[in-house]
């Protein structure tokens, strides 16, 4: 018995290491939105990694050394796509696998509102990721509506299966609760929204038009195109007119941008002031971020418009 026991011990130890499960392949995602959702679908199995990190800017985003090499080594990079990180393209076409959520079939996509207040301006200006106007087709923000989350959840979810077999049915049983969490988060915003159909307000950029189509909002404008360059005092003075014009009750700033512009305008129109966080600078990273972002949103808008 003991020189079985034995025997089947040094089998064991002799085993080659290519039988015994695979590690978990290095995936890396751009921003925090999507990184939460991909965390959500890698739990209990490994960590993605994360770019833009803390509270940087997505928009404009200036690539580390360390970033580069990451990107070259990662077996996986999921990322918005090219109408939205700009700075991300060129690195990634060097990258092993790439998953582009704007190329994900069956996504609700938006064409880009142009100007601070949506009026059209020039094609020689530049938009808010960089892109010249003959090339920016549809609005970057698509993590905002919930049901585009849950195709970027099946998507991510397909490809780490065929990446990591060996951890498939936890990666398909992380996606399946996520999708039944969206859809929760879904129809829990629904309710929450609905009586501010009609409300007024002004946001700082135009982050929001995925979040306000699906729940049915009213925004009248934004301050800036470029959420990097202020407004001139044309735009100003056309902002102020629309706020009084829409009676816009709110003007919402964003963390990294809170100068002292929004509340000039707020001020001249007698409008309240928020802050609405759609890229995730104040959130934590992790699998519960992309829930924590959308449920506050929807808390700083009703707070606001509400008058609380």
């Amino acid at each position: 018995m003991r020189k079985s026991l034995l025997t089947a011990f040094l089998l064991a130890l002799m085993t080659p290491a290519a039988t015994l499960a695979a590690d978990p392949p290095s995936v890396l995602v751009t921003i925090k939105p999507l990184h939460g959702l991909v965390a959500a679908v890698m739990k209990g199995v490994a960590e993605p990694g994360l770019i833009v990190s803390g509270t940087a800017s997505p928009h404009g985003y200036a690539l580390k050394p360390s970033d580069a090499r990451a990107l070259q080594g990662a077996a996986l990079v999921i990322w918005v796509g090219k109408d939205f990180e700009t700075w991300a393209e060129k690195p990634l076409a060097h990258a092993k696998a790439t998953l582009a959520m704007q190329d994900i079939p069956g996504l609700t996509l938006l064409p880009t509102r142009e100007g601070g207040a949506w009026e059209p301006h020039d094609h020689g200006d530049h938009h808010e990721h960089g892109h010249d106007h003959e090339h920016e087709e549809i609005d970057g923000h698509l993590w905002l509506d919930p049901d585009n989350a849950a195709r970027l959840v099946d998507a991510v979810a397909a490809r780490l299966t065929a990446l990591d077999p060996d951890h498939a049915q936890q990666y398909r049983a992380n996606a399946a609760k996520t999708r039944d969490n969206l859809a929760a988060l879904d129809a829990e915003l629904k309710v929450k929204l609905a009586p501010l159909a009609g409300r007024s307000y002004v946001v700082f950029h135009d982050a929001h038009q995925y979040f306000e189509a699906r729940y049915g909002l009213t925004p009248a404008g934004a301050i800036t195109v470029d959420p990097e360059r202020p407004p001139g005092a044309k735009r100003m003075a056309a902002l102020r007119d629309r706020l009084k014009a829409s009676q816009a009750t709110c003007v919402f700033r964003e963390p990294r941008f809170t100068g002292p512009i929004v509340e000039a305008l707020a001020a001249a129109a007698g409008s309240r002031i928020g802050q609405l966080d759609p890229e995730g600078a104040l959130v934590e990273p992790g699998p519960d971020a992309y829930f924590t972002l959308m449920r506050g949103l929807a808390t700083s808008l009703g707070d606001c418009l509400s008058g609380r």
